[in-house]
């Protein structure tokens, strides 16, 4: 029987951080004080209970004061109050965890990336630049200089510090944390002979490094409930460990032996990784796990779930509300509890053993932490139990082979990129299978999110729980299961979904940039204009249309939200030519597009006006610019770069369709004194639809549908109201990819119909 005394005891010392950090240290006290009654009265009123008595009221007690009196220290503390002033401060700091870096996307001339760090040092957390700052690791002193201001609250942190140039008086880390440094920097090198995405995905696999992680990767990794594989947790220590376990019990050595050699294991790892707060945890919880496996005592698991949730708490009472401590803990609990029944029960079934554990394990940890992950955003996956099963085969010997790797480096360099190589199989099936199941239709659902979100998905589950016990229950079920299937899907076949019949042209619901898809009457060959910020939206949205082939894409021009996606594109599909205007600026931008064609073997050409492109059902004209500068001075902004746009004229069997890229006023004034047919049927309209918009411009084109590309929430107030009101006033149906989603140009006798992606309605113009 499963010992279960020390659950409360867990239980109680979690709740009283939760409780303190949420509402004060007031209510951890009062919460501490009525568990330590509670457990009295329990302890002399069973006499089962009374042995251990005092132990849970001690443990108790001391958790309460401890606790509270950290979150009441936190909260007191000097500096919220200069926070809250926005004062200039000078601190001197010990760097806890390595820097984290902060992506983001790029925007105009600007490349997007990581090139400001999130630095934890101890009660603060500095924002810096990451130049300066990102090799910093942690038990390093310094001093910074900088704006302080509030912290988001829901832990132990007591103000943000935006530092002003370099860290100052830095001393040396650590040795420990020195040799952790150079393993994993020598397992980033020797990486680097894999394909990108395989690189940078090896030491997010075996030491939670993710800082060459392609951001396309990152976010399939996480629409098919994969992430938990880039975060070093208990399963790369059971893994290491167990690996270790296995080799010296094959050599024929005893237990002890074997458990010692295991403790070493997971010490080196917790070096590798890096001794941070999120892997001492990891070890804590797994090397618990692991102990109880080594004694032979199986059911001395939940007990040592329930300890490390009580030495841990107290010595980081922030845990309370750390999403990565709460799903740690509710999957560790799902495989100790939920899934050996399980296993038992699909063995029932006449599922062989092993396959009944394997899928057991992964189903139960996802259903567990489901109401976490929804809660936290806003989302939940539906292929992640399927993704992590098709995974899960993988992730072990990539781990154990990365871990010697990381070890041979340091010996020989050569030795190390002949290990890794073996690892190559193991990334390129983890990427692909995320790929796939991240495409996967409503692979992940919009749910509500934050606590409301995580309660109504519990009841959600509970419900289904108790439906699958009742047979009555399941058969109903069943039948509704089974009618939807029969009614939707034929519907779902014959085209009522996404996307509409005889699409002439999407806009891409890209976010905050440009994306658009011309077809041609070659099924499944399409003309690309701008591929949008990122890597991964563009792929999306070319695979819901079915694109097969791209004889051409067209960049209209070189800021980052037109050409970010570039590289998925060519990578994922067979591309013809890449064309592009007469400004090759920003230099990084054109350096960029130039390496990301030749790796792909596609010719990069330059596009004038007056050049046309006949395609099968399309004809495409470049009517703009007809005189653009070559170079721009060193202190040139956007607004020359936006108005050298390529403007394609398209003739399609929807109607005609104005493609403008992002010109502005002098570009559209250029566009009107040349006196060029500008009447078109759709009009993408210029630069997300901001406010450097001629109203003599519109009036020209005179559009029946004016397209926005725009990104939800975006800070530029695009679009703008009075460029939408005079759309409008002209006539014109505004379609917003923020609020709409992709939409579409349909052909139609009448002219241009338009189809929002997901509505089977199909609007008149």
């Amino acid at each position: 029987m499963t010992d279960t005394r020390m659950v409360p005891v867990a239980l109680v010392v979690w709740a009283v951080a939760t409780v303190g950090l949420a509402w004060g240290w007031q209510l951890s006290w009062l919460l501490g004080v009525l568990a330590v009654v509670t457990s009295l009265v329990v302890a002399f009123r069973s006499l089962r209970w009374r042995p251990h008595a005092v132990l849970v009221i001690a443990l108790g007690s001391l958790a309460t004061c401890w606790i509270a009196t950290v979150i009441h220290a936190s909260a007191t503390h000097p500096l919220r109050h200069e926070a809250e002033r926005g004062s200039i401060v000078r601190l001197r700091v010990e760097v806890s965890e390595r820097p984290r870096p902060l992506r983001t996307q790029g925007f105009g001339s600007r490349q997007g990336g990581a090139d400001r760090v999130l630095v934890p040092a101890g009660d603060v957390v500095v924002l810096a630049q990451a130049k300066d700052w990102a090799d910093l690791l942690p038990g390093q002193w310094l001093t910074v200089t900088g704006r302080a201001a509030p912290a988001r609250g829901g832990d132990l942190t007591v103000a943000v510090v935006q530092a002003r140039g370099s860290p100052a008086e830095v001393t040396s880390a650590p040795v420990w944390q020195q040799a952790a440094a150079v393993l994993r920097s020598g397992l980033r090198q020797a990486s680097a002979v894999l394909p990108d995405e395989q690189a940078g995905l090896v030491p997010g696999l075996v030491v939670g490094d993710t800082a060459t992680l392609s951001p396309r990767v990152s976010d399939e990794f996480k629409i098919a409930g994969m992430t938990h594989l880039l975060a070093v947790s208990g399963a790369n220590l059971a893994i290491v460990a167990g690996a270790v376990l296995f080799t010296i019990r094959l050599l024929g050595m005893g237990p002890r032996v074997a458990g010692a050699g295991a403790g070493l294991a997971v010490i080196g790892f917790v070096i590798l990784a890096g001794p941070e707060p999120s892997v001492l945890r990891a070890a804590v919880m797994g090397g618990l796990a692991l102990l109880a496996l080594v004694l032979g005592r199986e059911r001395s698991l939940l007990p040592a779930l329930a300890w490390s949730v009580v030495v841990l708490v107290p010595i980081d009472p922030s845990l309370g509300l750390n999403a990565g401590f709460a799903l740690s803990v509710l999957a560790t609990g799902a495989l100790v509890l939920v899934a050996p029944g399980w296993a038992i029960w699909l063995r029932g079934k006449g599922i062989p053993p092993g396959i009944a554990e394997a899928v057991a394990a992964p189903l139960a940890a996802h259903l567990v932490t489901a109401p976490v992950v929804a809660g936290l955003s806003g989302e939940v996956s539906v292929v992640a139990v399927i993704a992590n099963l098709v995974a899960e085969p993988v992730v072990a010997p990539a781990t154990v082979i990365g871990v010697l790797v990381t070890a041979a480096v340091p010996v020989n360099q050569g030795l190390g990129e002949l290990l890794v190589r073996v690892t190559s199989p193991e990334a390129w099936w983890l990427i692909h299978v995320a790929r796939f199941t991240s495409s996967m239709p409503m692979a992940s659902l919009r749910w509500p999110s934050g606590l409301l979100g995580a309660a109504l998905l519990t009841a959600v589950l509970l419900v289904g729980w108790a439906v699958l016990r009742s047979r009555r229950l399941r058969a109903v079920v069943a039948v509704i299961v089974v009618g939807a299937v029969v009614v939707l899907m034929p519907a779902r076949l014959a085209g009522s979904g996404w996307p509409p019949t005889g699409w002439a042209m999407v806009s891409c619901d890209v976010g905050q940039g440009d994306a658009h898809v011309v077809t041609t009457s070659d099924p499944g060959r399409v003309v690309v204009i701008d591929t949008g910020p990122d890597l991964s939206s563009i792929v999306g949205c070319l695979r819901r249309l079915g694109v097969v082939s791209i004889p051409l894409v067209v960049l209209s021009h070189l800021h980052a939200d037109h050409v970010g996606g570039l590289s998925s594109v060519l990578s994922d599909y067979p591309v013809g030519v890449v064309g592009v205007g007469p400004l090759h600026e920003p230099a990084w931008a054109w350096d960029q597009v130039r390496r990301q064609a030749a790796n792909a073997g596609v010719k990069v050409m330059d596009i004038v006006a007056g050049q046309r492109f006949e395609l099968p059902g399309v004809s495409m004209t470049v009517i703009a610019p007809k005189d653009a500068p070559r170079h721009l001075g060193p202190n040139a902004d956007g607004t020359p770069v936006n108005d050298a746009s390529l403007v394609l004229r398209a003739d399609t069997p929807g109607g005609r369709i104005l493609l403008t890229g992002d010109i502005e006023l002098e570009g559209q004034a250029n566009l009107l004194a040349d006196n060029e047919d500008l009447s078109a049927d759709v009009l993408k309209v210029p630069h997300h639809g901001s406010r450097y918009s001629l109203p003599r411009f519109l009036e020209r084109v005179r559009p029946r549908v004016a397209m926005v590309s725009v990104g939800a929430g975006n800070p530029f107030g695009h679009p703008s109201p009075m460029i939408v009101d005079a759309l409008k006033r002209e006539g014109a149906t505004v379609l917003r990819t923020d609020e709409d989603g992709d939409v579409a140009v349909v052909a139609s006798r009448d002219g241009p119909l338009i189809a929002r992606r997901g509505s089977e309605r199909v609007t008149h113009r």
